[in-house]
């Protein structure tokens, strides 16, 4: 077995016992950077000279007899808005070129503190608004199965990166759907932990009461394995749970069998119009291998979750309002000249130098998307309008938490497609901001209850592209939803689990052009 081809349990165990060299790990996976990167554009920055330093390190550790980490050795990607004490972060943006960061985020101190490899940041839709890392200021990311085809965002670069053979496992971030919905268009597990079980010390904040930090990784145990590291309390943290103290566990308990588990779709999701049919196909052949180990499958309702997406897209933006006040080229962010800002300021009618130089700051670092999400959220916040829009979309809130709730009396975990469709080809959506949206729409209603979901692959399109289905469980029961997945693994024999040939996905695209 190559050393690609070990998962992360298996290369930190041959790490840990000393007959794989953490350095050989790393030649293997920059070698697979060096062939791919390229035509991916996954990493935003290689961390190569202190990828190695870390692996030098690690094994002067494990010769002088100390016990390694966890995750000795595991070669891994961060997300471009987790910040890294030394180097740059962008968040995708051209208003944070040139910054670096002056602290490490929790998670990502967590892992090097458990002996894991941070080989690279990776591209992200700017300040993870989108669902298809075209939205990034310096590259489009590609889908490793198909390179005309996008990743999903916004962690497609992360998602690109595991998928690719690039990285063993990534972190991502979810506000709405961010680690799910690339890792169902990639082939992936990706977990969105309870609200708060995760800390956001070091996430640059997009919608503070959404945004959750997670695992990409190819199959659940490692999933597991990595949210058993990341998670638990922080007290830098202010949402941060202290009972998440109690995710920091070893391994998953695997249940025998299904007997009594009640699984519930729920009916808004299953008549949800703009489904392709594959994807339905995928589901429902899901749902037959719960059956045949036991589960009992019922129909719930959740009658007020037709609104998540317009209570989403009023929340999230007038977080981000509040949150990307400060890029403004004063206290945060790169500065227009000062010959534009002077010229921009004579443009507008009179107002002050530096009202001039914060719009054309602004202006020139912020991309659409981001602008759009700003100028959205500045407008619900406004005076006269708060009670019409955020308010309301508070309340709706109120009423989805409470109907997951409900579900939950009903049954323990809830299953649904983790996208609508399998990935859409680049470009295809960039110009219909609401079709963009609505790629979301399985996703959002989670971050919205603040409940845990993970999304694992459960069949491939005729076309070859994977399909990605999505189980969502009550706040705590992360650990089960994991351990759910990986069943599912066991039971389909890990038919899903599969790598993309890059050398098919490349010969394709040069046949198209």
């Amino acid at each position: 077995m190559s050393i690609l081809e070990l998962t992360a349990t298996e290369l930190a165990g041959q790490v840990q016992s000393g007959s794989l060299d953490p350095e050989s790990a790393l030649d293997a996976y920059f070698g697979e950077i060096q062939k791919s990167e390229s035509h991916l554009k996954a990493f935003l920055l290689l961390m190569r000279e202190s990828a190695y330093a870390q692996a030098r390190s690690l094994r002067a550790k494990r010769a002088e007899g100390r016990t390694l980490g966890r995750l000795a050795g595991v070669p891994m990607a961060v997300k471009d808005n987790l910040l890294i004490e030394g180097f740059p972060v962008t968040c995708g943006s051209r208003i944070l070129q040139g910054y670096r960061s002056s602290y490490t985020a929790t998670v990502v101190e967590r892992l090097i503190r458990e002996d894991a490899i941070v080989i690279g940041k990776t591209n992200l839709d700017e300040f993870a608004m989108g669902s298809s890392t075209e939205n990034s200021a310096f590259q489009i990311t590609r889908n490793p199965w198909d390179l005309e085809r996008v990743p999903g965002g916004s962690s497609g670069g992360s998602a690109a990166a595991v998928a690719g053979s690039m990285a063993l496992a990534a972190l991502g971030s979810d506000t709405g759907g961010s680690i799910r919905q690339p890792a169902g268009l990639c082939g992936l597990v990706g977990f969105k932990p309870t609200y708060g079980f995760v800390s956001r010390y070091g996430l640059v904040a997009f919608a503070s009461r959404l945004d959750q930090g997670g695992p990409l990784a190819r199959t659940a145990a490692d999933a597991a394995l990595v949210f058993g590291v990341i998670a638990g309390h922080d007290p830098k943290d202010s949402t941060s749970l202290v009972s998440s103290n109690e995710m920091n566990a070893h391994g998953l308990e695997l249940p025998k069998d299904l007997n009594n588990v009640v699984v519930g779709v729920p009916k808004e999701f299953a008549d949800a119009s703009g489904v392709d049919p594959e994807v339905t196909q995928a589901l429902e052949k899901t749902l037959e291998v719960f059956r045949s180990r036991g589960a009992r499958v019922r129909s719930v309702t959740l009658p007020h979750v037709k609104f998540a997406l317009a209570a989403y897209y009023v929340l999230a933006p007038s977080e981000a309002s509040a949150n990307l006040a400060r890029f403004d080229g004063v206290r945060y962010g790169n500065r227009a000249s000062e010959r534009e800002s002077a010229r921009a300021a004579d443009a507008d009618s009179g107002e002050g130098e530096l009202i001039g130089l914060y719009k054309r700051s602004r202006t020139e670092g912020f991309g659409r998307e981001v602008q759009r999400r700003i100028l959205i959220g500045t407008f619900a916040l406004s005076q006269g309008y708060y009670e019409a829009y955020y308010g309301k979309a508070q309340r709706a809130r109120g009423l989805i938490v409470q109907d997951f709730e409900k579900a939950f009396g009903e049954c323990q975990i809830l299953l649904a497609p983790t996208a609508p469709t399998p990935a859409f080809k680049v470009g295809e959506k960039t110009d219909d901001p609401v079709a963009m949206y609505l790629s979301d729409v399985f996703t959002i209603p989670v971050n919205i209850a603040g409940i845990p979901a993970v999304s694992f692959p459960c069949g491939f399109s005729r076309a070859g592209l994977p399909i990605g289905a999505q189980l969502m469980g009550p706040k705590g029961s992360d650990r089960r939803l994991l351990a759910l997945a990986q069943f599912f693994e066991e039971a389909t024999e890990k038919a899903f689990i599969r790598r993309p040939s890059m050398g098919k996905a490349k010969k394709a695209t040069e046949a198209r052009e």
